[in-house]
């Protein structure tokens, strides 16, 4: 028994000497002064960032280099990572962090990009028990975000088609951090999740309902294969299409706006 407890013991203590040692490379990391040549791939990657306050730049600078830091990015099919991928993955999955006072994407742990589209499926990349098809991004509930760098590339040059392959695919990682992808990530408070199942259960079911019908929309039609890429596909409209977003679904906009701390409309 008391070598049982003394072996308890050593573990806990090994385990509270880790989380100190990642809490310090955490503080180090956002501390870290940010590289001017990453302030230039912001300025052409990142089309929010002209119109952030001093004070928010700062905020992503440190949550940038946070998530660089503690997270492995690997460039596959033959892709050569440089600091323009890095950054510009992590900037705008930061983007989605930038006023909440949250961890950085505490299950993520690696980052796979590809040069291009992608084949995924049981013959591909996971063995996901679903038919081959070719893909622009994935995120898994196993810590795994999978990109492809053209249209990472496309969706930061383009910022206003309602469409970016990196943030579809960290608002999954937020949803997952629960350890399930059911479009309810963890919310402030309890009292937020009735309104939030209300607000989005009603615009899931009319999205399905006039994709169906083949009627236009604002958000991708994507957002009606299941809650959790509704989620995903408003979160994507959110950030790039306020104005319209807000328009025509304005609860939703209301309800995205208090979970990210941010409202995008005054980026315009």
């Amino acid at each position: 028994m008391i070598a049982v407890l003394l072996a308890t013991g050593a573990i806990a203590a090994f385990w509270g000497m880790l989380q100190v040692a990642r809490r310090e490379q955490r503080r180090k990391c956002y501390a870290a002064p940010f590289p001017d040549d990453w302030v230039e791939i912001l300025n052409r990657n990142l089309p929010p960032y002209a119109a952030l306050s001093g004070e928010e730049r700062q905020r992503l600078h440190g949550t940038i280099q946070v998530l660089l830091g503690t997270k492995h990015f690997e460039g596959c099919g033959g892709l050569e990572l440089t600091d323009e991928i890095r950054v510009t993955i992590a900037a705008h999955a930061c983007m989605l962090l930038l006023n909440r006072n949250t961890a950085v994407y505490p299950r993520l742990k690696t980052v796979l990009v590809y040069p291009s589209t992608y084949i995924a499926g049981k013959k591909g990349l996971f063995n996901d028990e679903k038919p081959d098809s070719v893909r622009l991004g994935e995120s898994w509930t196993s810590g795994v975000v999978v990109l492809a760098w053209n249209s990472v590339k496309g969706g930061a040059v383009n910022f206003d088609d309602g469409q970016n392959v990196t943030v579809h695919e960290f608002a999954h990682q937020l949803d997952q951090e629960d350890g399930t992808a059911d479009g309810a990530p963890t919310l402030e408070d309890r009292s937020s999740y009735r309104s939030w199942a209300r607000v989005l259960a009603g615009e899931y079911k009319a999205l399905c309902k006039r994709t169906r019908k083949g009627r236009r929309t604002v958000m991708n039609p994507y957002g009606a294969t299941n809650p959790a890429e509704f989620f995903a596909v408003a979160t994507e409209t959110f950030f790039e299409k306020p104005q319209q977003m807000q328009k025509k679904h304005a609860e939703l906009y209301e309800e995205l706006k208090r979970y990210y701390k941010t409202d995008p409309l005054t980026w315009e």
